[in-house]
């Protein structure tokens, strides 16, 4: 079960959810504040408990092109039942919506059409080309939407902050899409890939890296991000590294070498949000 709902992503979330709300979000607020702040602490689990959901439903509508995409990965979901994976995915959006109802009826709306929209788009939407890839990404970041929301924090280094993730998700997005090519194919999955072919991914792949160096040149020369300026540096030079590897790339091992990498880019950029100041958790206390 932890395999299928994914446990480690749900983990590095609610990190990251964390790690943004002192850091980025209410940084004058103490660590004291922020680590006991119940309606903080169910916006987290209500949106750990969604993700779960969505990752349990995305499971049981693709078991069977994850046979194919993911052969060792599906035979060790296939250990769980159907009938229980569905009962668990209701029992978490039931939680989702009672923890939601803590904090305030907006937000029970906000997670009502959050778990609504996940279903949407395993269902439906993520056998379109663009349309699921624009709703993945935009669904990946919804979580953090909702602490931005309860903070009301406005500040323009948010939404570039906001737009570096959302790029860099779009791009691992389009990368699974020629990575699990072969499943889609036979499930009749319309991805890009498929629809206008592998060159035509790749040209989109790589205007999406340039695009994401704008977001990071703001980041590194307009606002204040102290030693996190070293995540995003990096950052860059992977990117550089991931066109030239792309462009080479014709296999599925290759296309999973580029997808890992832009996945180190996502778990690493979640950790070095602490490097923005990294004497703050001392000063804070």
């Amino acid at each position: 079960m932890f395999s299928v709902v994914r446990g480690y992503n749900i983990l590095i979330v609610i990190i990251a959810q964390y790690l943004s709300a002192i850091y980025i979000l209410a940084p004058e607020k103490s660590l004291r504040e922020v680590f006991f702040d119940v309606n903080l602490l169910m916006l987290v689990l209500a949106s750990a408990a969604t993700i779960a959901s969505g990752y349990i439903i995305n499971n049981f509508y693709d078991s069977e092109k994850d046979l194919i995409n993911r052969p060792n990965k599906s035979m060790l979901d296939r250990l769980v039942s159907q009938n229980t994976k569905l009962s668990l995915y209701f029992v978490l959006n039931f939680l989702a919506v009672v923890m939601a109802s803590y904090v305030s009826f907006n937000a029970v709306i906000f997670f009502s059409i959050y778990i609504f929209a996940i279903w949407f788009y395993s269902h439906k939407l993520k056998k379109m080309p663009f349309i699921g890839n624009l709703t993945s990404a935009i669904l990946t970041i919804t979580p953090f939407f909702a602490i931005f929301m309860y903070y009301k924090n406005f500040e323009h280094v948010i939404f570039v902050h906001a737009a570096f993730l959302f790029l860099i998700i779009s791009m691992r997005e389009l990368t699974k899409d020629l990575e699990n090519i072969k499943g889609d194919l036979v499930q009749n999955y319309q991805t890009i890939p498929i629809v206008y072919g592998e060159n035509v991914s790749k040209v989109m792949l790589t205007v999406l890296a340039f695009l994401t160096t704008i977001p990071a040149y703001f980041l590194l020369f307009r606002y204040q991000v102290s030693q996190m300026a070293y995540f995003f540096y990096l950052s860059v030079i992977l990117l550089f590294i991931f066109i030239v590897l792309l462009w080479a790339s014709k296999t599925k091992t290759h296309y999973l070498v580029l997808h890992n990498i832009l996945k180190f880019i996502i778990v690493a950029g979640v950790f070095s949000i602490m490097l923005i100041n990294i004497n703050l958790l001392l000063n804070r206390i």
